[in-house]
């Protein structure tokens, strides 16, 4: 983790609050060589093209006209296939639910050290874990310009006790992102022909393993130096994704990074490794990273998973895998697919290809 030499320092917002810190350069240890200003794909010019992310009405997925669900089913399996990250609307979550969200994590964010430093975590899979930069067990060159509190809500759900009102916001929003989730990911089982809750049943999803993230990225007096995180994909099947009004998320797509700037109220939904697995490849994981500003940024993410017990495979259908598509992926079981994410540096999609069939050696 990212501490001071003298481990008084445990958080880059700690970092942050030092007057040489903000009026001066950031620490050497937080510049990356791959940072945007060093890249040849970041071109500030044009990295934005937000407007041509797929937009998906949820209202529409329920629908009982047949030809408005079947074409809500087809832009469902376009998105995915196409861009792996699409905007949700019309999910029925309340805005002022996604707003409170946001704000009592970042009353966490602004607790005294002391008080958050209290659940700093030192497992994979502690349920409730506070900390900074990416993982505790990879050696990192460069530490990442963001803290983090991770808490696993399903399928036991854990929560810190402070702030005021944090625990029972957090439990009403993962239960309604909870019900969007299923939703899709029974719409997305559709766009693939397959009967509607064959990965509900294949995932155990009522065991099923979801994680809450919020991202804290203090402003930075040299962005352009850092990263919030690097490119990766997210381990699961979807990852839904609020923040507030400022932007730092990009994805990659044809070689180009483009900035997201969701619209709002909406919900930003990328595939996940899982999905990409389960899909034999047919709906890819997407990569894309976090770049910081000279202002906070504050994500919140929640990742959707199998049970941790579940081997994950491509699903056992001719639809999925045949002798024209055989295999892509070797049998993985979920937990040992998260602990190996969690405990090497993030390199892009590096875990997912260490199972594929035929890979090289690693």
């Amino acid at each position: 983790m990212a501490w001071e030499s003298n481990n008084i320092i445990t958080s880059v917002k700690q970092l942050t609050e030092m007057p040489n810190v903000m009026k001066a350069v950031v620490p050497c240890y937080y510049a990356h060589p791959n940072s945007p200003i060093h890249s040849p794909a970041f071109d500030t010019s044009s990295t934005d093209d937000a407007d041509s992310i797929p937009i998906v009405d949820f209202s529409l997925l329920s629908s009982e006209d047949p030809d408005q669900h079947s074409k809500a089913i087809q832009e469902l399996g376009r998105a995915c296939e196409d861009w792996g990250f699409f905007m949700v609307v019309n999910h029925g979550i309340a805005e002022s639910l996604m707003k409170e969200m946001i704000e009592v994590a970042n009353e966490f964010f602004e607790m005294a050290e002391e008080e958050k430093s209290r659940y700093i975590g030192q497992q994979v899979f502690d349920p409730i874990k506070y900390g900074t930069s990416f993982n505790y067990t990879s050696k990192e060159n460069s530490y990442y310009w963001r803290d983090y509190l991770k808490l696993s809500v399903h399928p036991h759900f854990h929560s810190p006790h402070q702030p005021k009102h944090f625990r029972e916001v957090l439990r009403e929003y993962c239960e309604k992102c909870r019900k969007v989730t299923r939703r899709l990911l029974s719409g997305i089982s559709e766009s693939l022909g397959l009967e509607h809750e064959l990965m509900k049943k294949s995932m155990d999803l009522d065991s099923g393993f979801e994680v809450f993230v919020a991202n804290y990225y203090p402003a930075c007096p040299q962005p352009e130096l850092v990263m919030g995180l690097p490119p990766h994909s997210d381990f699961g099947l979807l990852t839904l994704l609020i923040q507030n009004e400022v932007g730092g998320l990009q994805l990659q797509r044809n070689g180009k990074w483009i900035n997201i700037n969701p619209i709002p109220n909406s919900i930003l939904v990328n595939t996940g490794d899982h999905l990409e697995i389960f899909t034999n490849g047919k709906y890819k994981s997407v990569l894309h990273r976090a770049v910081v500003k000279k202002v906070a940024r504050i994500s919140i993410g929640i990742a959707n998973s199998p049970a941790m017990n579940v081997t994950v495979r491509p699903a056992a259908s001719p639809l999925i895998q045949n002798e024209r598509f055989p295999p892509l992926y070797f049998p993985t079981k979920y937990s040992e697919y998260v602990e190996m994410q969690q405990t090497h540096p993030l390199d892009g999609k590096s875990c997912l290809d260490r199972i594929k069939i035929n890979s090289p050696p690693h």
